[in-house]
C-alpha cells in the first residue's frame, strides 16, 4: 500500500513538473489546441511553435525579451507580456481571419487536376530571419496516379535582409536567402509515400478540418562532417490538412505546411547555428484539365516577378508585414523582374 502511494506521489510530481515546462494555445471559441501559433520576441525572432496539441516548450521564450506578439494563420493575435505568458494554457482568438472556401472549376473529371493556391516562405538563423518570399503556384498532377507533374510558380516576391556579413567559417553570418523554395508537395496526392522507417505520422480530427503531422528525424545521435562542417539535428515536419471528414484526396487538400531544421558550424565555431526554414501553402482554387501546360515563371531568390499586387488581396498569408513591423526598412524587396 505504501509502495502504491509513493508511487501516486512521484507520478503526480512529474505530471506537474511536466505541464509546467510547456504552455498549451487553445481557441477561445472551440477550446481545442492551436498548431502552428508563432511566438515572436520584441526583437523579431521568432521563439516558438506550437505543434499538433497546440504546445510549446516554456524555456523557450526569455524574459528578456519582455514582448511577444503571437501569430496564427499569417495574422498578429495577441501581444502578451512575459508575466501573461507564465500559464500552462492560453486562450487565442483565432477567429481574426475567415476561412476562405476553396474554388472548384471545371470539376468534370480529366486527365489532370491543377490546385492553385498562395504560399510563404521564409528562413530564420538561431531565431531571427535570414530571407522571405511569398507569390501564387500552381502545382500540376496526374489525376489518376496523383503523382506531380509540376510546379508552377505564377508571381512571387523575394525579401532579404540588408548587408548580410558572410564569412566563410561562420555559418551564423551566411546568408541563406538563396534556399528559400515554394512548398515541395510532391508526396500529397499518394499520403503511404510519407510511411518510411524514420517517420512518425499522426493524424487529427480538427473542428473545420482535418489533418496529418508527418515527423522526420534523423542525425540525432551522430553529427556529420563534411569539408570542416557539422551537421546535426535534421528534422522535418509536415503538416498537411484536408477538408473535415473528406477521404483526404487532392480534391480535398486545405494546406500544406512544411518546417525543416539544422543545426550546423564549422568545426572552428564552438556552438552549433539553428537554421530553421518554414514552407506554407493554401489552396484557392481546383480544377481539372486535359492540358498541363501553363504559364508560369523562374522563381529566382535574387528578383521578384510579379505583375499584379496579389499580396492586397484579404486572404492572402502576408507574413512580409509582420517581418516588417521588426526589420523596417532592413528588409528589402529585391527589383521586381516585369
Amino acid at each position: 500500500m505504501k509502495r502504491i502511494y509513493l508511487f501516486y506521489i512521484i507520478f503526480s510530481l512529474i505530471s506537474v513538473f511536466t505541464n509546467a515546462q510547456t504552455i498549451t494555445f487553445i481557441s477561445e471559441k472551440t477550446n481545442k489546441p492551436l498548431s502552428k501559433v508563432s511566438v515572436f520576441g520584441r526583437d523579431g525572432s521568432i521563439l516558438a511553435y506550437s505543434d499538433t496539441d497546440g504546445k510549446i516548450e516554456k524555456q523557450s521564450l526569455s524574459p528578456s525579451q519582455e514582448k511577444f506578439q503571437l501569430v496564427y494563420n499569417n495574422f498578429p493575435v495577441a501581444n502578451l507580456s512575459y508575466s501573461e505568458l507564465d500559464q500552462s494554457v492560453i486562450k487565442i482568438n483565432d477567429q481574426v481571419k475567415e476561412i476562405e472556401t476553396v474554388v472548384i472549376k471545371n470539376n468534370k473529371p480529366a486527365k489532370y487536376i491543377l490546385i492553385k493556391g498562395n504560399f510563404n516562405s521564409y528562413v530564420t538563423v538561431n531565431s531571427k530571419l535570414n530571407g522571405y518570399a511569398d507569390g501564387v503556384i500552381t502545382y500540376i498532377f496526374d489525376n489518376k496516379t496523383k503523382k506531380l507533374k509540376s510546379t508552377n510558380v505564377e508571381q512571387y516576391r523575394i525579401f532579404r535582409l540588408n548587408d548580410p556579413k558572410e564569412e566563410k567559417k561562420q555559418t551564423a553570418s551566411w546568408d541563406y536567402g538563396n534556399s528559400l523554395n515554394p512548398p515541395k508537395l510532391k508526396k500529397v496526392g499518394n499520403l503511404e509515400e510519407f510511411k518510411k522507417k524514420n517517420t512518425r505520422i499522426k493524424e487529427l480530427k480538427g473542428t473545420s478540418k482535418d489533418e496529418i503531422e508527418v515527423i522526420g528525424e534523423y542525425l540525432q545521435k551522430k553529427e556529420f562532417a563534411l569539408f570542416g562542417f557539422r551537421f546535426f539535428d535534421l528534422r522535418g515536419i509536415q503538416n498537411i490538412a484536408f477538408e473535415k471528414n473528406s477521404q483526404k484526396t487532392l480534391k480535398d487538400l486545405l494546406e500544406f505546411n512544411e518546417i525543416e531544421y539544422i543545426k550546423l558550424k564549422h568545426k572552428s565555431e564552438k556552438d552549433y547555428n539553428q537554421v530553421i526554414s518554414y514552407e506554407n501553402f493554401y489552396t484557392t482554387e481546383i480544377s481539372f484539365s486535359n492540358e498541363n501546360k501553363m504559364e508560369s515563371v523562374k522563381f529566382n531568390t535574387e528578383i521578384s516577378n510579379y505583375k499584379t499586387q496579389y499580396w492586397q488581396d484579404a486572404s492572402f498569408p502576408n507574413m512580409q508585414t509582420i517581418f516588417s513591423s521588426f526589420f523596417k526598412g532592413d528588409l528589402q524587396e529585391k527589383q521586381n523582374k516585369k
